[in-house]
């Protein structure tokens, strides 16, 4: 009963923070109004939770994982492919050396693996945050699908190098060729399994469906329980159930675009896979607040037996080692881009080299979240004897939640600044890519129709009727193919004629919602037609909204 009881107040906190975070008069972060909720709850009732690391990893970061694997941008990833293995792996790697060094200069009592596992864990970025912040804001589509991409590789690299930095600090010993055998063992079997597992899964309720037919609320189930299975299945021959995870989220985007799934199906289960992630992240940030507290003890106590008496020294290792992340993640990103500049150079290619504003948002945008939560909380409580407490384990969960919160902070006052007086430049392919395949998509539409008038109607008055139905949805078709191609003037006059439409019909969607809501208020119509009807409305507004 307290678990189920500890769960509610978890999930209650998370939809308060929502409420909270449009309520305040300044824009604050989600995760950080989520860390102010799980703080507060802690001072006025105690739930007793115990964060157990393996449960812990377990719950939490295969499904936000599979998730970004999953809806992540792939033309963007191949695309700055090269960009985004530099900053994903090369970046990870510098961060783990030079701030796992800095860590343990800063705080002897520290040992150098714990060190490293910090870093490590520190190193993964989160775009979701950025986003988040930078909402009001410009911010160049390029450069969220090279942020996006280097998250998800980025989350899988920091937390391999972590767990190689536990291990180290649990048997004491580090061979770096052993660790490049068992990296490309863990990379390759996880990678394996996580393709293998998701082709298996989608092929046989593919089959299934096609047999049987299609169960909505089946289909979103497997969705669900699929980077479980590649995460157990990995984990169990000793490969990465991250990269397990990850894997399985890119076969699925794969997997998806054969379109055998219903349209209800992937309507349904976009709105299921929305509230898994915003309830996800949001418990693992309400839960950092909760433990704050304890948290912070037990840091400083460790603060304490390195010679400092005053706690505050903590703000001081926070601010030093998220100063460290910042400086560190600048230096790459230039030496990066003017590596990116000379290979371009040597194959005679012009590339505009970005102003100073752009590099540093790139360095910026490096905001920590939730994968850097959930793995820190994954350190070991012990030692391999069961007795021995796992060495500064408290302290380095502090540090982590401190270079979280202030690179949310940091984040949330730099970009709007510098993102506010960006010149972007125009974007026109994209458009131009959107238009002409709106327009071939229109023209199969229209070969499909033609197709099926000419073998519907089993009579004369049926075949006279196919063909002023298949007329009317001929003219919807062939307006849009000469709109979208146009151009000039008449480009301009189109798009601003789109504007009008769509204001004009989100008007009369939302003015029939109203009214057959007030029907079904005076009992005019059944409860089960007004949901009908208010159903089919919110997937035109939808559509209507994100066009």
């Amino acid at each position: 009963m307290d678990t189920i009881t500890t769960a509610l107040v978890l999930a209650l906190a998370v939809v308060l923070s929502g409420w909270v975070s449009r309520a305040l008069p300044v824009a604050l972060p989600l995760p950080l109004v989520q860390i102010g909720l799980g703080a507060a709850i802690a001072n006025v009732a105690d739930l007793g939770v115990e964060l157990k690391p393996d449960i812990f990893f377990l719950l939490f970061l295969p499904p936000l994982l599979f998730l970004d694997g999953w809806r992540i941008p792939k033309e963007g990833l191949f695309r700055d492919a090269t960009t985004i293995l530099e900053l994903s792996f090369g970046l990870v790697i510098f961060t783990v050396l030079g701030v796992g060094l800095f860590v343990h200069w800063l705080i002897p009592s520290m040992p150098l693996a714990v060190a490293f596992a910090l870093a490590a864990v520190v190193s993964p970025t989160d775009p979701i945050a950025v986003s988040a912040i930078a909402q009001r804001v410009p911010v160049p589509q390029r450069l969220m699908h090279i942020l996006e991409g280097e998250s998800l590789l980025n989350d899988a690299s920091g937390l391999v190098c972590m767990q190689f930095a536990v291990a180290a600090a649990l048997t004491g010993t580090f061979s770096l060729i052993d660790a490049t055998g068992t990296f490309v063992w863990l990379a390759a079997g996880g990678i394996a399994i996580g393709v293998g597992v998701t082709w298996a899964v989608t092929h046989a309720k593919n089959w299934f469906a096609r047999t049987f037919g299609e169960d909505p609320g089946s289909q979103i189930l497997i969705s669900l329980l699929i980077p479980f299975g590649a995460y157990l299945l990995a984990e169990h021959f000793h490969c990465s159930g991250i990269l397990a995870a990850v894997a399985a989220g890119i076969t699925m985007s794969y997997a998806e675009q054969t379109g055998q799934a219903m349209a209800l199906t992937r309507v349904s289960r976009a709105a299921v896979w929305d509230t898994m992630q915003f309830a996800v992240k949001g418990v693992i940030f309400v839960l950092l607040g909760e433990q704050l507290p304890t948290i912070g003890a037990g840091a400083a106590q460790v603060v304490r037996d390195t010679g400092h008496i005053d706690p505050a020294w903590l703000l001081v290792y926070v601010v030093a080692i998220s100063a460290a992340l910042i400086a560190l993640r600048l230096v790459w990103v230039w030496v990066s881009l003017r590596f990116t500049l000379f290979r371009a150079a040597l194959r005679g290619e012009v590339i505009r080299k970005p102003g100073w504003r752009l590099v540093a948002v790139t360095a910026l945008a490096g905001v920590r979240g939730a994968i850097t939560l959930a793995g820190v909380l994954t350190l070991p409580l012990v030692m391999e004897d069961g007795l021995t407490p796992f060495p500064a384990r408290d302290l380095a969960i502090y540090l982590a939640a401190g270079v979280i919160i202030v690179s949310l902070i940091v984040a949330s006052i730099a970009l709007p600044f510098l993102l506010g007086k960006l010149q972007l430049p125009p974007e026109p392919a994209r458009e131009e890519e959107e238009d002409k395949a709106r327009s071939l998509v229109a023209e199969a539409a229209l070969k499909a129709v033609e197709t099926h008038k000419r073998t519907g109607g089993d009579d004369i008055e049926d075949a006279a009727l196919y063909a002023d139905v298949a007329a009317n949805i001929g003219d919807f078709y062939r307006q849009r193919i000469r709109d979208k191609t146009a151009d000039g003037e008449g480009r301009e006059t189109v798009r601003r004629a789109y504007e009008i439409e769509r204001e004009l019909r989100l008007a009369a969607i939302r003015a029939e919602r109203v009214e057959i809501l007030r029907l079904r208020r005076s009992r005019q119509i059944s409860e089960e037609v007004a949901r009908k009807f208010v159903r089919e409305l919110d997937f035109i507004e939808a559509r209507l909204m994100s066009a």
